[in-house]
């Protein structure tokens, strides 16, 4: 059974050229037709959502996930189209909507729950349990004013979830609070697809969307990109732009190297450069590889990655060593190795050509990475060394935290 239906949904907005402010302005402009620019936040979207489903809504910033949302709960109506919800919906959209920040937490939740069409009664024997999921029991005489952006919108949700859903729409819920918030978040997450309910979920976490959506919709600059496997929508997101697209990533991410040419003496002198060496043989382009073959700036964690470095050789040059260097955004040193140390002897190069360091799966589990690549003598003497001149991204799929991930599991005994 189709619990949503979306048929050929498009919203337009009109942005007005000038704004009339005054009495006068008003006046005048009553003798002139007011001047507008149109924005299609949605272009020709079709999908269903059956009982029982969750939709996960993917895209960049601005590409219609949140409007999309709104027409669904019918708190915006559609310039043209048709859009069917055949069961009650619960909006968590914009948490807090109509908090008051001289009532205390108490007063709010019994404020907010009311506008949720939560009862009285009902709400009265659950205040204890609302304030104790958002972790605020201290503070429920305090007055809202005095809490921060976080703890408000953890007594939102903590109120909100106290509803009985049948059509549940999530607007990045789960970015809110602190990791152990965002556990209780993914629990009832948890409960309500064992319950049934059906879930409309618009997040940036791939991960969490990953884990929880059947099928997943991509939107691009209010375009339906594709719908269908969660998995491979993903992929279509993070590696399936445009050609121009990915083309511009690339050349994103490579910083503009130093056009001065400095050579290091014997003695090592000092060189504060990003780029040094004595260019026999120069480093000519980095560029990154997917699992699909395609060159990419962005990569899923734990998928596969190839390095390529090309080079040219002004002369010909005996047992080179290529080496790079991973650092995080930051500037901290993470991990580096080169041909030597891999047990990789290049008898000599002559001319232009190339190297891949295949990376098997990506260990990093989220953000933008600097690469360093250098070749030189087996006595660390440089030909060519680019300090952090170029990045990558990594996009994450699963809820650890932090940079790399560890092979680990969790064990128990139940010992009487």
């Amino acid at each position: 059974m189709h619990v949503i239906e979306v048929e050929h949904l498009h919203k337009i907005f009109k942005i007005p050229h000038e704004k009339r402010n005054t009495v006068f302005e008003s006046l005048v402009g009553a003798f002139r037709p007011p001047q507008y620019e149109t924005f299609h936040a949605l272009n020709d979207i079709n999908f269903t959502v059956d009982e029982g489903e969750a939709l996960g809504i993917i895209g960049e910033n601005g590409s219609g996930k949140s409007t999309l949302l709104k027409i669904i709960a019918n708190i915006l109506r559609p310039t043209r189209g048709r859009v069917k919800v055949h069961k009650k919906i619960t909006p968590f959209l914009e948490l807090g909507v109509g908090f008051q920040p001289n009532f205390t937490a108490s007063e709010n939740v019994r404020t907010y729950a009311t506008i949720m069409g939560i009862s009285k009664r009902e709400i009265e024997s659950k205040l204890d349990d609302v304030l104790e999921f958002a972790g605020l029991e201290k503070f429920r005489d305090t007055k809202l004013k005095n809490f921060s952006s976080g703890m408000q919108v953890r007594l939102a949700f903590s109120t909100a979830i106290q509803t009985d859903p049948e059509v549940l729409l999530m607007d990045e819920v789960l970015a809110v609070g602190d990791m152990e918030f965002q556990q209780k978040c993914l629990d009832v997450l948890n409960q309500y697809r064992k319950e049934g309910v059906t879930i409309v979920f618009v997040s940036h976490d791939l991960g969490a969307v990953r884990r929880f959506c059947d099928k997943t919709l991509l939107l691009h600059k209010g375009m339906q990109v594709a719908l269908g496997d969660t998995g491979d929508v993903i992929d279509k997101y993070v590696y399936g732009g445009s050609k121009k697209e990915s083309e511009e990533a690339v050349e994103a991410s490579q910083v503009p190297l130093a056009e001065t040419e400095t050579d290091l003496s014997e003695e090592g002198e000092n060189n504060k450069s990003n780029r040094w060496g004595s260019r026999k043989v120069e480093i000519t382009s980095v560029e990154f590889y997917d699992k699909f073959g395609n060159k990419n700036t962005r990569f899923n964690s734990f998928d596969p990655m190839i390095i390529r470095i090309h080079y040219k050789a002004n002369q010909r040059i005996a047992d080179p060593v290529f080496g790079i260097a991973l650092y995080s955004e930051k500037g901290d040193h993470l991990f580096g190795t080169n041909t030597e140390l891999k047990n990789l002897t290049i008898d000599y190069i002559e001319g232009s050509g190339y190297l891949d360091l295949q990376i098997e799966r990506i260990p990093m589990l989220s953000g933008r990475f600097l690469l360093t690549v250098a070749v030189h003598t087996r006595d660390q003497k440089p030909y060519d060394w680019l300090d952090k001149q170029y990045s990558f991204d990594v996009i994450p799929v699963s809820r650890n935290a932090g940079i790399f991930e560890v092979d680990c599991n969790w064990r128990y005994e139940l010992k009487v």
